[in-house]
Formats: C-alpha cells, sequence, structure tokens
C-alpha cells in the first residue's frame, strides 16, 4: 500500500446538520472536533507506507478511530460498525453520511505498522503537541506517575509444568526444522513423555517421583541443548526461539554441581530473582510480582499524568515494563514530551485496570548455560 496524504478534512454538510440535529448540545466527539480540530494528518504517518503499491486509507483517520475504540473499550469489529452508524463518529472523522466505511482488519493492520516502525507512541505525542497549543498542558507542570497490572494471556505453570513445556515447545519447532536430525537424538520413551501437554493432574504426586522427574526432564532438556551445540551443519537450530528459550529456563532451573545436573533449591543452589525468571515459555517475558494484596504473572503498565489544581488531568506517558519494575525505575525511562512536567510521587494507590491490546514489552538479559 501506499499513501497520497490529504492534509485536511472538512465535515460535509448534510453530516454537520444531521449531526447538529442529532446533538443539539454536542457530544464528545463532535465538542472535541470543534475544540481541538483535527487530531491527526496524513502526513504525520507517511514513514509507515511505501512509495508505490495500492492507494491506502487515510492513517490520520484511523489513528483517529483507533483513539475513539480505546475510549469506549470496543473491538475492531464494533469500531468498523461504528464509523458506518454513528453519525458523531462520522462528524469527526469528517465523513459524508453515505459513507460505508471499511473493513475492521484495516484497524489491525493499521496497528502492526505502528508496532514495526516503532511508532507506537506517535498518537500520544501528537495528540499532547495540539493540548500544549490550547494550554491544557502547562510547562513544567506537575504530575505524577502510578501504575497498575497487567495479566498475561497464559496460564499458570509450576516449576515442573514449565521444564516439561519448556522442552516439548522446543521438540515441537525442531521437529518442523529437522525432523530426521531429532529422530536420532530421542528415545522412544520421549513420545510418551512429550507428546501431550503436561499439566499438574497428569504429574506425580510423590514428592520423590516428582523430583525424578524434574531430572529426568532436566537431562532430556541438556541433551537437547547439547545435540544442537554441536550440530555444525544445522547451525539455524542455535538462533530457534524456542531453543534460546529452553536455554535460558534450563539456566534458572537446572544447575551442575561437581559434574551432576540439580534441580535448583532455593536454600542450597540459590534461584534466579523474579525480574528474570521466565514463568511460561509461551511469553517468556512475563513476570511474577505481587504489590500490596495482589499477586499476578504479566506485566505493569505505569501511566503518567498531570495534576495541576484547576486543569484536567492528562495522561502524558504509559510505558509497560515487567510486573516486579518499581515507579521510581520507571521514572528514568519517561520520554520527554514538547512540555515536560516536573514529576511527584503518587499518594494515591492504583486502580484496577485491563489492558486492551498486547503491550509493548521490555525484556531482561539472561546469563548463557554452563
Amino acid at each position: 500500500m501506499t499513501l497520497h496524504p490529504s492534509q485536511q478534512w472538512i465535515v460535509p454538510p448534510e453530516t454537520v446538520a444531521v449531526a447538529k440535529a442529532s446533538f443539539p448540545k454536542g457530544n464528545i466527539y463532535i465538542k472535541m472536533y470543534e475544540q481541538l480540530g483535527q487530531l491527526y494528518t496524513d502526513n504525520d504517518f507517511e514513514s509507515l507506507y511505501p512509495r508505490c503499491g495500492q492507494s491506502a486509507m487515510s492513517p490520520a483517520k484511523l489513528a483517529l478511530v483507533t483513539v475513539m475504540q480505546f475510549a469506549e473499550g470496543l473491538t475492531d469489529r464494533q469500531a468498523a460498525d461504528a464509523v458506518r452508524s454513528r453519525i458523531d463518529w462520522k462528524y469527526a472523522l469528517g465523513l459524508e453520511i453515505t459513507d460505508s466505511g471499511f473493513d475492521h482488519t484495516i484497524l489491525k493492520e493499521f496497528r502492526e505498522r505502528l508496532i514495526a516502525k516503532e511508532k507506537e507512541n506517535l498518537l500520544l505525542e501528537k495528540m499532547l503537541l495540539i493540548l500544549s497549543s490550547q494550554k491544557l498542558v502547562k510547562a513544567r507542570g506537575q504530575a505524577r506517575t502510578d501504575s497498575t497490572h497487567v495479566l498475561a494471556a497464559i496460564r499458570h505453570l509450576n516449576r515442573l509444568e514449565l521444564v516439561g513445556e519448556t522442552l516439548r515447545q522446543a521438540l515441537n519447532e525442531l521437529a518442523t526444522h529437522a525432523p530426521t536430525w531429532l529422530l536420532t537424538q530421542i528415545g522412544t520413551d520421549w513420545f510418551d513423555r512429550y507428546g501431550s501437554r503436561l499439566d499438574e493432574y497428569r504429574l506425580p504426586k510423590d514428592k520423590t517421583e516428582r523430583s525424578q522427574l524434574a531430572l529426568t526432564i532436566g537431562t532430556d532438556g541438556h541433551h537437547i541443548l547439547q545435540a544442537v551445540d554441536e550440530a555444525t551443519n544445522l547451525p539455524q537450530l542455535r538462533e530457534l526461539k524456542t531453543v534460546k528459550i529452553l536455554r535460558s529456563v534450563w539456566v534458572q532451573q537446572y544447575v551442575f554441581v561437581k559434574g551432576k545436573l540439580l534441580w535448583r533449591d532455593r536454600k542450597t543452589t540459590g534461584m534466579a530473582p523474579n525480574k528474570q525468571l521466565i514463568e511460561s515459555p509461551y511469553d517468556p517475558e512475563a513476570r511474577n510480582a505481587t504489590k500490596r494484596d495482589t499477586n499476578w504473572t504479566g506485566y505493569k503498565v505505569h501511566l503518567t499524568e498531570t495534576c495541576d489544581e484547576n486543569s484536567p488531568h492528562i495522561i502524558t506517558n504509559v510505558e509497560t515494563t515487567p510486573a516486579p519494575t518499581i515507579v521510581s525505575e520507571c521514572n528514568a525511562n519517561i520520554k520527554s514530551f514538547p512540555l515536560p512536567p516536573v514529576m511527584k510521587s503518587s499518594p494515591a494507590p492504583p486502580t484496577k485496570m485491563s489492558c486492551p491490546s498486547p503491550p509493548c514489552k521490555v525484556s531482561l538479559p539472561l546469563s548463557p548455560l554452563r
């Protein structure tokens, strides 16, 4: 797709007439357009599109739809239906009454373009510039940062399930890329052990049997990692994502002492801190944390908002980090906007909230398997 930018849109007279008749006192989107004008222009997103190809829909309008979609908690399909059916949305977007809108999948493609070009913050930055010009965000004003939890879309795994599922995932990907090689590395009992998902109800209940199974899985995983390292004719196997996750999990869950593989224990061999511990091979950046009475596995979103008296509170920065990250650590990474506020600590407890879309993630380095 290629972009043919349109700098300014004008609300059609018929749309204005119907909107004013439907909302004689106005509504949030009509007032937004009248007070702030056009929030985005196509040129703001020019770097997202190639120079040739099929004409793309106006990214400025897609950006505004994305903002309104988030404000109302709508799915892509619901947002696309709102563009077709709601007069207040047509007014804010400068569309004709008869405009049939677009397919809902375009919204997903637009978000993917933003992420691919690392322009996730562009929508907020452009909006803050307009709010600054309206003196709604003050230079050197006061602001506060607080955080709340975001749950990872994964099931909770205990340590035994974690190592079993991590190895099973790696074996599945290795079977796709080098099936013949893999058959020479595994035994027939591996199919029984890793053929199905490892669930607690299928695992042994006896503590000794569980410890023995953990060591068996550890030995199998170490054998696979060693075989991958020695497969000089298949160097691409070492770069597989699941193999890298396997290596990291094995560093965290196992240790060699005097040449013997041991299942790590917090009292004897020690464990990695929560900031590094992988909780699931299916989301290796999710971490476990506790804040007050809440324990969760996932991430933490840090929201910075202005808090000047007699002024609206406006979010100026959003940052998603691993769950154990504290606010003071996040403050150092907060990006500066045209009118950066002065930070102060927040006296209020966080408000629980859900994450409508996959968050931007930050990974932590892990030491290699030795």
